[in-house]
């Protein structure tokens, strides 16, 4: 008798429902446990200070700001970058003044008005608007984003069709470079949401969620919005533009490293892209020690000392097979284990030498 069935005779009602479970258990239901004895490092507080630079305006008050004044000081968050976008952000004067009292804490980055986009004179009135939050202390614009239908989540108005290479654009961007500002720009989303959503599609969870429909009409594939991208990062060789989400393509390191070793203006923020990058620790830690000049650290979730702590690990440990209810998905990731010299950089450092403009 073979070992399977000595099992269905000594344990039909076990064999069955086993079999019964994997034709009926849903993949959004699937939690797997770990069951590997190996390493789990805990990081409460980021090894060196650290800038966060890419959040969002997640409260409401100001009683809200100092919670999150203190998730930051017990996890060793020295200042944070708030994107306005107007899914989730007030005017950029009402977000200036609930943020007031820690001016050196948090610092603010706003959206273009596209109001009247065809005029002819909207040019000239978004450079005046660029100097006008350039005097009132702001980083720079930001997040800018274009899934495929132009940048939509613009304040005041959708953004629809309007691409980061349209020529209305450039000479704004390039008065962003001669200001000083930077450019934080949301290109695509990860690759899996722009694949078939079928049994292929290894990111299926995620992507089935936020799937890009590429037929809506004036709608770009992903090839499309990385070959718009590129034209305007060559149309703006002195504005430094940060990709944020490792411009979504953490998935193909080869390709991305040849976009930056052609844009030298371009820098990345790692924020919402850790477990993407997390899947290939070793290809994703090759891929910073090379460009560990160019990359910052950002978050772009609700600031909480659990999700803090929980990027800390990736990027301080080599922790593996790790499944987080909370962040994680459907993949087991891993740590990067970055040097000590790269972890520095990417911390603060990097944050630094770009907002002082070297």
């Amino acid at each position: 008798m073979s070992a399977a069935a000595a099992f269905m005779v000594a344990a039909p009602a076990q064999a069955q429902e086993a079999e019964r479970l994997t034709d009926t258990l849903l993949l959004k239901n699937y939690r797997p446990v770990s069951i590997f004895n190996v390493p789990v490092t805990r990081v409460d507080r980021a090894k060196y200070p650290v800038i966060d630079m890419h959040t969002h305006d997640y409260v409401d008050t100001p009683a809200e700001v100092d919670s999150v004044v203190a998730v930051m000081d017990a996890c060793g968050v020295e200042q944070a970058h708030i994107m306005q976008c107007n899914w989730i952000s007030d005017p950029y004067d009402v977000v200036k003044e609930r943020y007031a009292a820690y001016p050196d804490r948090f610092k603010l980055w706003f959206c273009l008005d596209y109001t009247d986009f065809d005029s002819p004179d909207w040019t000239e009135r978004a450079i005046a608007q660029v100097e006008k939050y350039h005097e009132m202390g702001a980083v720079g614009i930001g997040e800018m984003v274009d899934k495929g239908l132009g940048d939509v989540y613009a304040l005041p108005v959708e953004g629809r069709g309007i691409r980061l290479n349209d020529p209305k654009l450039t000479p704004v961007l390039k008065r962003c470079g001669e200001l000083g500002l930077l450019v934080n720009i949301h290109i695509a989303e990860p690759i899996w949401m722009y694949e078939e959503i079928d049994c292929h599609n290894d990111g299926l969870m995620n992507g089935a969620v936020w799937q890009v429909d590429t037929s809506a009409e004036g709608c770009l594939d992903y090839d499309g919005l990385m070959d718009m991208f590129e034209e305007a990062l060559s149309a703006c060789p002195d504005t430094k533009i940060v990709a944020c989400h490792m411009l979504n393509m953490s998935h193909d390191y080869p390709r991305l490293s040849a976009i930056m070793d052609r844009h030298p203006n371009l820098y990345l923020d790692i924020s919402a892209r850790f477990v993407e990058s997390s899947v290939t620790p070793r290809a994703t830690r090759d891929f910073i020690v090379r460009y560990q000049d160019r990359i910052l650290y950002g978050t772009d979730n609700t600031p909480d000392r659990d999700m803090y702590r929980f990027t800390f690990r990736i990027m301080e440990s080599a922790d593996e097979h790790i499944y987080d209810e909370g962040y994680s998905y459907h993949w087991a990731i891993s740590g990067w284990d970055l040097p000590d010299s790269v972890l520095r950089k990417l911390y603060r450092t990097n944050a630094l030498k770009l907002l002082s403009g070297k």
